[in-house]
């Protein structure tokens, strides 16, 4: 065991955990975040998809000795009152269904509009294609990427 600091969604947390525990446990059994979801433990499906430092990541496989000092997001930090751009043009588009997809479904696009404010939908589908979506809501998901990016800029 050790002990970490943690800068999750603005605020130091200090959690007492083995090296090796996944980022994703962390946030949910110990800081009770639980919005970061456990899809396949391999990183491939994308429901458990964080911010490091405003880059998008899988926590169910990322350590939390490897953290550092980088703040970490979560689909709670994003904000407070789900007034996010991506967050109402997912309301907007009747994104989720299912809706367990969806945290990380959000956090990817968000990253993917920091990084590029005005994606082509071969954009979208080469950042999106990695998260999987049981429901089959793509093209909702591509349609409300579209219609927040055009409020971001």
């Amino acid at each position: 065991m050790a002990t970490y600091t943690l800068t999750v969604n603005g605020k130091q947390h200090q959690v007492e955990v083995a090296p090796d525990t996944p980022v994703l446990w962390v946030l949910r059994e110990h800081l009770n975040l639980v919005g970061t979801k456990y899809g396949c433990g391999i990183a491939q499906c994308g429901a458990c998809t964080i911010h490091l430092d405003g880059v998008a990541v899988r926590s169910c496989t990322l350590p939390v000795s490897a953290v550092g000092r980088r703040a970490i997001t979560t689909i709670e930090g994003l904000s407070e009152t789900g007034d996010h751009p991506v967050q109402q043009a997912w309301l907007e588009h009747d994104v989720p269904q299912c809706g367990y997809c969806q945290a990380g479904q959000i956090m990817t696009a968000v990253a993917l509009l920091q990084s590029n404010p005005d994606p082509s939908d071969e954009d979208i589908e080469s950042v999106m294609n990695g998260n999987i979506c049981r429901c089959g809501t793509y093209l909702r998901i591509r349609a409300a990427i579209k219609t927040a990016a055009q409020r971001m800029r």
